[in-house]
C-alpha cells in the first residue's frame, strides 16, 4: 500500500515537472537584443472655447485639440480600414445646452506595415470642432462640459488597444447683453469683442 502511494506521488511530481517545463520562460530577458516595444502614445487632449464666457441665448464655438506625438498616429473618425477603430468625440452637457454635431478634421490616407489596406489617420495635431448653444433661461455662473474621446493609437507597425480619455471644459455663463472677449484665435479665427 505504501508503494502505491509513493508511485502516485512520484507520477504527480513528474507530471508537474513536465507542465512547468512546457511553460516558456526567458531567463535572460535583460540581455535580449530584440528592440523594446513602443509604449502607448501619450496624447495631449485639451478643450478650448472661442470666447472667454458664454452668453445666454447665444452659440459659442468650442474645440477639443488632440496633440499626437511624432512616430504615432490615431485612426480618423472614418478610418477606411475594415478593422480600424474610429476616433469618436462625445460631449456631455448640462440639461438644455445643445451641442452641434462634431466636425472632424480632414485625415491623411496612408499605408502601414501592419495592414494591407490604406487607412485614414490623424497625425501631429487634430482639431475637433463643435458649437454650444446656451438656452436663454440658463442660470448664470460656471457650467461644465464633459468631453470623452475614444481613439486607437498606432506606430508605423503596431496598433494599441483603444482608449477612452475624458476631460472637463468649464465656462462661465453670462447674460445675453454682457460683453465677451474672443480668445484662442489660432483655433477659431480673428479676435474681437462681442456685445449683446
Amino acid at each position: 500500500m505504501r508503494l502505491k502511494a509513493f508511485t502516485r506521488c512520484a507520477t504527480l511530481s513528474v507530471l508537474t515537472g513536465a507542465l512547468l517545463l512546457s511553460v516558456p520562460v526567458n531567463f535572460n530577458a535583460a540581455s535580449s537584443s530584440a528592440p523594446a516595444a513602443a509604449p502607448q502614445a501619450n496624447l495631449g487632449i485639451n478643450g478650448f472655447f472661442a470666447a472667454d464666457k458664454a452668453q445666454r441665448g447665444r452659440t459659442i464655438q468650442a474645440a477639443v485639440v488632440v496633440d499626437i506625438p511624432g512616430g504615432y498616429h490615431v485612426n480618423a473618425n472614418k478610418p477606411l480600414g475594415k478593422y480600424a477603430i474610429p476616433t469618436v468625440l462625445k460631449i456631455e452637457a448640462p440639461g438644455g445646452v445643445r451641442i452641434s454635431p462634431i466636425s472632424y478634421p480632414r485625415a491623411s490616407v496612408r499605408r502601414f506595415s501592419f495592414s494591407d489596406e490604406q487607412l485614414a489617420v490623424y497625425e501631429g495635431r487634430a482639431v475637433l470642432r463643435f458649437n454650444i448653444t446656451i438656452p436663454s433661461n440658463f442660470d448664470s455662473g460656471v457650467t461644465e462640459l464633459r468631453a470623452r474621446l475614444r481613439y486607437q493609437s498606432c506606430t508605423e507597425d503596431t496598433c494599441f488597444q483603444p482608449v477612452t480619455r475624458e476631460i472637463t471644459m468649464p465656462i462661465a455663463v453670462v447674460g445675453a447683453n454682457e460683453s465677451v472677449k474672443r480668445i484662442n484665435g489660432q483655433l477659431f479665427g480673428g479676435r474681437r469683442r462681442t456685445k449683446g
